[in-house]
């Protein structure tokens, strides 16, 4: 029963536990859904106003049109940009709070942070053309900071986001350009589709989705800065190897989870505990303090630092039906209103950080930069407070971890290639698909949902595509299962990738000082690091004299289901990426904004939606566009 639920074997093991024990997760929760309304599956229920809620007929038996008059095109179409714009503002909030560190740094008012990488400060300047000769990395820090921050602040309509214009390819631009979705400001974009969503007010389903398409990318230019200022921050990713899945969490270690999105938090909460480690040993634990991860604040620290992933999105809940994970800490996200009422039923501190975003009946440790150090001290204390309560007749960690090799930056892969050739690091990149040893690339991303067994498809889909000898790369918590599946080793490569991929994979791997091939896909780091797989697609396209919608390049969510996922969707097919959706979006019950999405995307964009819940035919689906972006380009 519970591998229908879940294919990650630590399911299997502990949800029979939670059962026992009286503990709703989240599969029980949703079969207590069940059966879920149709009407909003189809994305036909309106609730936008007082009047309603409306719901249109899907049969055409009943109402063809709300109280107001708006039909099923119109709901369905401010349904879908609300959900952007809710994505969008989750992004680029995260992206506004890294630069204002940045901005603090700089000031010299935030002793807590650092810039870690002065040489992707110095690439980012110049990537936004700003003169660093002579400047002082306090002087290029402000800098950049003000030059993003101006992306929240413009005010000149014509003149597109400072990041989102120095990101893509020339011809992408122009494109979008003359479609009028490039935004100016994302603050600005999002309260046009909220404001444009408001009773009485546009009720066209075109111009509202070339709406949302605009919010999208101002997703995308969030998620740019956020990434890159994470970067020069807090260091770039490099390959580690470590772990994942619950099985590294510690039986003799005060655990603490890090949970969420920002690593601003994660940061220092893994630098003191290094420096509190002794205070845990003398409170019993024999290993110390041992941090894990959850959810993309996971992905932040170990792409980093190789902190071990303990879960993605579906299972935060069983990391604390172990009984061993002392505190649960999160920022902002994904995170589960019921973490806090599992943590009660276990000694388990659960430690909301961030002023808005709290959760009934856990612990609030308000976090400020300025005050970091102070902030993390107290959530590592009380971690280890929460050891002392443990009970070890209650604690069921799973003997199941994985090795990951993670750590797949745009320098590291730059990096690895320029190990093959110096002068021209992209070259044996373009060759390999020129000839056809590599396929094509596939990006995975989006989350986990309970209307798709756990990780399924996910795991289908790349030893599908693998066996095809495409190359894959992950974000998020789809390279959260990928890691705990195994598939992020030098063994993966070996046994699941075709035999063109697989050398190509231990030619680079070899050459980088691997001693072995290169994972079988490669961890690009959190869902907002989406934008590294651009960046190197960009220079593909430009090294080409192509745009980004001729390179056989595919994105893929088989288990899509947040908000941020549509945002992420949307500006995906707005770069010309064909993207796969493998949970059936909630856009159905109008005709015209499905055609909109997977037909008409196309002409206009490139790109466009492909829907399709099977994942084995997902794949070959995907083979198929690859195929046919490969003959566009005579290859």
């Amino acid at each position: 029963m519970t591998m229908k639920l879940s294919t990650d074997p630590s399911a299997a093991t502990l949800l029979p536990i939670a059962k026992k024990e009286g503990i709703a997760t989240v599969w029980d929760r949703h079969r207590a859904m069940q059966p879920q309304c149709g009407f909003g599956q189809l994305g036909v229920c309106c609730r936008i106003c007082w009047k309603g809620p409306c719901r249109i007929d899907p049969f055409g038996d009943g109402p063809q049109r709300g109280i107001c008059g708006a039909d099923a095109d119109t709901i369905v179409a401010r349904n879908v940009i609300r959900m952007i714009a809710a994505g969008a503002a989750g992004h680029s909030e995260h992206g506004r709070h890294v630069a204002l560190a940045l901005q603090g740094v700089a000031e010299g008012r935030l002793p807590a942070y650092q810039i870690r990488d002065e040489a992707k400060l110095r690439a980012v300047a110049a990537k936004l053309g700003i003169c660093t000769e002579g400047q002082d990395v306090p002087a290029i820090a402000a800098a950049v900071a003000k030059a993003t921050l101006e992306d929240f602040q413009n005010q000149d309509h014509d003149a597109p986001c400072n990041w989102i214009e120095a990101t893509l390819t020339k011809k992408r631009l122009e494109r979008l350009q003359a479609l009028h979705v490039l935004p100016h400001n994302i603050d600005a974009v999002i309260t046009q589709i909220m404001g444009r969503t408001l009773v009485g007010c546009d009720a066209d389903p075109v111009n509202l989705i070339l709406g949302g398409i605009k919010g999208a990318l101002a997703d995308f230019d969030g998620m740019c800065l956020a990434t890159e200022l994470s970067d020069a921050l807090f260091g770039s990713p490099t390959p580690v190897v470590t772990a994942a899945n619950l099985g590294v969490i510690k039986p003799d270690a005060v655990n603490i989870a890090v949970h969420g999105h920002n690593p601003l938090l994660s940061e220092v909460v893994c630098e003191v505990a290094g420096q509190m480690d002794e205070e845990a040993r003398k409170a019993g634990a024999k290993d110390g303090i041992n941090i894990v991860g959850i959810c993309c604040t996971g992905n932040e620290v170990m792409v980093r630092h190789g902190i071990p992933l303990a879960a993605n999105y579906l299972s935060q809940e069983l990391a604390l039906v172990t009984g061993a994970v002392d505190a649960m800490v999160v920022d902002v996200q994904c995170i589960m209103p019921s973490v806090s009422e599992i943590g009660a039923c276990f000694h388990t501190a659960v430690i909301t950080t961030m002023a808005e975003n709290k959760i009934p009946g856990a612990t609030h440790v308000d976090f400020k930069e300025e005050a970091a150090l102070e902030s993390a001290r107290r959530i590592v204390a009380t971690a280890i407070e929460a050891y002392k309560r443990r009970d070890p007749r209650r604690v069921n960690i799973p003997d199941v971890k994985q090795t990951a090799i993670v750590g797949f930056g745009v320098e590291s892969v730059v990096g690895a290639l320029a190990t093959l050739n110096a002068a021209d690091p992209l070259q044996p990149l373009i060759e390999n698909i020129a000839n056809g040893n590599i396929r094509g690339i596939a990006l995975f991303a989006g989350c986990n949902s309970t209307q798709v067994a756990q990780d399924s498809s996910f795991v289908t889909m790349a030893k599908k595509l693998a066996a095809n000898n495409v190359l894959m790369l992950a974000t998020g918590c789809g390279a959260g299962s990928f890691a705990k599946h195994g598939l992020m080793t030098q063994e993966a490569t070996l046994e699941y990738a075709g035999e063109s991929l697989k050398g190509v994979m231990t030619a680079i791997g070899t050459s980088a000082g691997l001693n072995g091939p290169l994972p079988l896909v490669l961890h690009m780091g959190s869902c907002v690091d989406n934008s590294r797989a651009v960046q190197v697609a960009v220079a593909v396209a430009d090294k080409l004299g192509v745009d980004l919608d001729q390179l056989p390049l595919v994105a893929s969510a088989p288990e899509a289901m947040s908000e941020k996922a549509v945002a992420i969707g949307t500006w995906s097919v707005a770069l010309g990426i064909p993207t796969h959706l493998g949970t059936m979006p909630q856009v159905t019950g109008s005709a015209k904004v499905t055609e909109l999405l997977t037909q008409t995307a196309k002409d206009l964009l490139g790109g466009y939606f492909l829907v399709e819940l099977d994942p084995n035919l997902a794949a070959d689906k995907l083979l198929e566009v690859i195929e046919e972006r490969r003959k566009g380009l005579g290859i």
